[in-house]
C-alpha cells in the first residue's frame, strides 16, 4: 500500500497551502508566557495550563475578549518574528509549502507597538522560512471590523510605504452589527492601490454578510463563508464566480458555529460545486493546526479520498501565488 492510498496518507503526504490564519492566533500558552516574562508583561493567569483552562468559547466574541489579552505579549520585532518562525515551523512538518498570512496591525498600534515592528518581525521570518524550510508566504493585513472606517484609512496609509510586503487586505474581528458595507470606502481604495481583497463573513453573520463581501467590497476569497449555505441563490453565485471559501473547521466547531464536526457544512459545499478550503484559523486557540483539521472533518464527514484531495487542491488554485508559481504548485501536487 503506498503512501496515498488513504485518506490519513493524503494528509500525511500531499502538499498544502494555507490562506486562513491569524499568526497573533498561532501564538501557544507556552510562548505567550516566555515573551511575557521577557517584556515584563503581567498577564491575568498564573500559568500556560490556565490559560488553555480558559478556552471554553461560547462565541466568536469570549473568544476575542482572550485573544487581545495574549497578544499583549508581542511587543518587539522578535517577539513577531519568533511567532512566525514557530507557526511556520510546525506548517512545514505538517506538509504546508505555502501560506497567506493575516495579520492585525490594529491591534498592536493601538497599544503602542510600531506598525513597522510587527510587520519587519513577521517579514523576516517569512524570508527566513521560504530558505530554511521551502515554504513561501506572503502577508494580508486586516481591518479589525470592530473599529471604524477611519481607523482602517488610517492602517491603509501605513501599509502603502510598506506595499512591497503586503500582498492583501482582509476584515477579521467582531462580525454580527458590523458589515462589510462599514469599510465599503477603504477597500475601493485598497483595491485602487492594488491591494488583493479577503474578508471574514458568513462565519457568525449572515448569509448578506457574504453578499455585502462580494458586491459591495468586491472580494477575491471569502473567509468562512458558512452561513452562505442558507442561501441558494448565494450558493448558486458562489459556484458560478469559482470563489474561493476558506473554511476553518476546528474553529467552527471551538466558536459554537457548529456544535458538533458532523453538522459541518465542508461535504454540503464541496457538493454544491463551491471552492472550499480547510484552513486552521487560530490553530493555539482551537486545538489543531493544518493536519489536525484535515483529520478532524474528513473523520466526522467520512469524506474520501477525492473529496480530501479536492480539498487540498483547492487551496492552492484558490491562493495569490503568482500564475507561473501556481502552475507549478498545482502541476506538482497533481504528480
Amino acid at each position: 500500500m503506498s503512501d496515498t492510498d488513504t485518506v490519513e496518507g493524503l494528509i500525511q503526504t500531499l502538499p498544502k497551502a494555507e490562506l486562513h490564519i491569524h499568526i497573533e492566533g498561532s501564538l501557544e500558552p507556552e510562548m505567550m508566557f516566555d515573551l511575557a516574562q521577557r517584556n515584563g508583561v503581567d498577564l491575568p493567569y498564573a500559568s500556560a495550563e490556565a490559560v488553555r483552562a480558559a478556552y471554553d468559547f461560547s462565541n466568536l466574541q469570549d473568544f476575542l475578549d482572550l485573544y487581545y489579552q495574549g497578544m499583549s505579549a508581542l511587543q518587539t520585532e522578535q517577539d513577531f518574528y519568533d511567532l512566525t518562525m514557530a507557526y511556520l515551523r510546525r506548517s512545514a512538518a505538517d506538509g504546508v509549502t505555502r501560506s497567506e498570512i493575516f495579520f492585525d496591525p490594529q491591534g498592536h498600534t493601538e497599544r503602542g507597538v510600531a506598525f513597522e515592528t510587527v510587520l519587519d518581525g513577521i517579514h523576516r521570518a517569512t524570508a527566513d522560512a521560504e530558505t530554511e524550510f521551502g515554504l513561501t508566504s506572503q502577508l494580508i493585513m486586516c481591518f479589525l471590523r470592530h473599529l471604524d472606517e477611519a481607523d482602517a484609512e488610517r492602517t491603509l496609509d501605513q501599509a502603502l510605504v510598506r506595499q512591497d510586503r503586503i500582498i492583501g487586505v482582509g476584515l477579521d474581528s467582531s462580525e454580527v452589527g458590523h458589515p462589510p458595507s462599514k469599510f465599503k470606502n477603504v477597500f475601493r481604495r485598497a483595491r485602487d492601490e492594488g491591494f488583493l481583497l479577503v474578508a471574514h463573513a458568513g462565519e457568525e453573520g449572515p448569509p448578506e454578510y457574504v453578499w455585502d463581501a462580494l458586491d459591495v467590497l468586491g472580494v477575491d476569497r471569502v473567509d468562512h463563508g458558512n452561513r452562505a449555505l442558507e442561501d441558494d441563490a448565494l450558493v448558486r453565485r458562489l459556484a458560478a464566480d469559482g470563489m474561493t471559501l476558506t473554511v476553518c473547521p476546528l474553529s467552527n466547531q471551538r466558536l459554537c458555529v457548529v456544535e458538533d464536526m458532523a453538522d459541518h457544512p465542508l461535504r454540503r459545499m464541496l457538493d454544491a460545486g463551491l471552492k472550499a478550503t480547510v484552513n486552521s484559523d487560530d490553530p493555539a486557540y482551537f486545538g489543531g493546526y493544518m493536519n489536525d483539521n484535515l483529520r478532524a472533518v474528513s473523520s466526522a464527514l467520512n469524506l474520501g479520498k477525492d473529496e480530501v484531495t479536492a480539498v487540498m487542491r483547492n487551496g492552492f488554485a484558490g491562493s495569490f501565488m503568482a500564475e507561473d508559481a501556481k502552475a507549478a504548485a498545482l502541476a506538482a501536487f497533481d504528480t
